[in-house]
């Protein structure tokens, strides 16, 4: 069982929102944790879910409509992955495909780039990966040395650099790659967007092994002079940082819905137990000591999904500023209540917490991920003493 979302409430979601909750939560359900962790065990990927929340039209919900999408926003796109990881099958993927990739695409690309990827992002027969973070850079941008200059022959560009933690490169038909390009009219370096097929010579992965139970692997990317196609640009190469956080805004959206699925899927896990199991006379749920803590991660649950729901609300309503901020914010909560959701509910279940039938132990590693991906908390906690209480900055 997984809990109600406060953001389920209709005075705070219409009809058709709390429709697709159900509709989404029932598919999720019908393929649940077992199957989740199956594929993961055997090495394989959700191909079925996956294929099945595109033709459902649940993966392209944020995309435009004239693309094949549901023409809706980041609202609605957050509680897919929201229900999804409710039922215990979250999608890394659908953080990075249509959350970043698809929304930069839709704001910022050419007829041509809409026209081929969106499609094929909005039905789920195409992926695409994102690489920002690079091995000496961590959580600041600014220091991303990827750096892409033009052949004055060709117009081609030519890419060097590396990136890290690269989701899903493997099953993703080309990766949207942050790189830097030199501004003509100042000779500083700004950053620039571009599509890379996977097939594109000279463009290499890695495998990096994780102690991380999921089906989404992590890569290396290595780029060495890497020739890209004139139109593999997104957008205006003048544009910067507006297009790099249209895209991170959603990231940290999406990254906050994927842990309050998690964190809802264990506390529910937990509750379940907690009202059958019976040590004493009464069911060990009766007992504060064991009430309590899961009354707290379900507070803690609720609060973190109003804090999603106003940034996602922020987002589509075309506020990036006060969207960055929330989305911020949200990712941060999110992941503090999901970390503390799966360590009362695996202690809750005592020794069966940790045991591989109730499938709670491999979530002690998932839900450390939102506390460090995209952007650590402390990072977080800078954004927000730095932005939103205006104190100076140590660095």
């Amino acid at each position: 069982m997984a809990t109600t979302p406060v953001s389920a409430h209709p005075l705070l979601e219409t009809d058709e929102q709390r429709a697709l909750r159900a509709a989404v939560a029932a598919l999720g359900n019908r393929y649940g944790r077992d199957y989740f962790e199956r594929v993961t065990r055997e090495g394989e990927h959700t191909d079925e879910l996956w294929s099945e929340a595109g033709a459902l039209g649940y993966l392209g919900v944020n995309l435009p409509e004239q693309y094949g999408g549901g023409g809706r926003g980041m609202v609605e796109l957050s509680l897919v992955l929201e229900e999804l990881g409710a039922a215990g099958c979250p999608l890394l993927m659908l953080i990075v495909s249509p959350a970043i990739c698809g929304t930069v695409i839709a704001r910022f690309g050419t007829d041509e780039q809409r026209e081929r990827w969106l499609p094929g992002l909005a039905d789920g027969s195409r992926k695409m990966a994102f690489g920002i973070t690079e091995p000496d850079a961590g959580s600041n941008a600014h220091r991303i040395t990827t750096t892409a200059r033009r052949d004055p022959g060709t117009g081609e560009w030519l890419l060097t650099g590396r990136k890290v933690f690269v989701s899903g490169v493997d099953i993703a038909d080309a990766t949207l790659i942050v790189g830097r390009t030199e501004d003509a009219r100042t000779g500083k370096l700004k950053a620039c967007l571009f599509v890379v097929d996977r097939d594109t010579p000279g463009f290499q992965y890695r495998h990096i092994p994780m102690e991380l139970a999921a089906p989404e692997k992590q890569f290396e990317l290595v780029m060495d002079e890497v020739r890209l196609p004139a139109d593999a640009l997104v957008g205006d190469k003048d544009a910067g940082l507006l297009q790099l956080f249209a895209g991170l805004n959603p990231e940290r959206i999406m990254t906050a819905a994927f842990a309050l699925g998690m964190g809802r899927y264990a506390l529910g896990r937990a509750v379940e137990y907690a009202r059958v199991r019976t040590v004493w006379k009464e069911p060990i749920g009766a007992h504060q000591a064991v009430a309590h803590p899961l009354a707290q991660a379900h507070i803690e649950l609720e609060s973190a999904g109003l804090l999603t729901l106003k940034a996602a609300l922020l987002y589509d309503a075309g506020d990036d500023a006060g969207a960055g901020e929330a989305a911020n914010m949200a990712k941060y909560a999110a992941a503090e209540a999901n970390v503390n959701a799966v360590d009362r509910a695996v202690h809750t279940l005592g020794g069966n917490g940790l045991a591989t039938e109730y499938g709670l132990a491999t979530l002690l590693n998932a839900a450390r991920v939102a506390r460090i991906a995209p952007v650590s908390r402390e990072m977080i906690l800078n954004h927000v003493s730095h932005q939103s209480l205006g104190l100076p900055k140590s660095y």
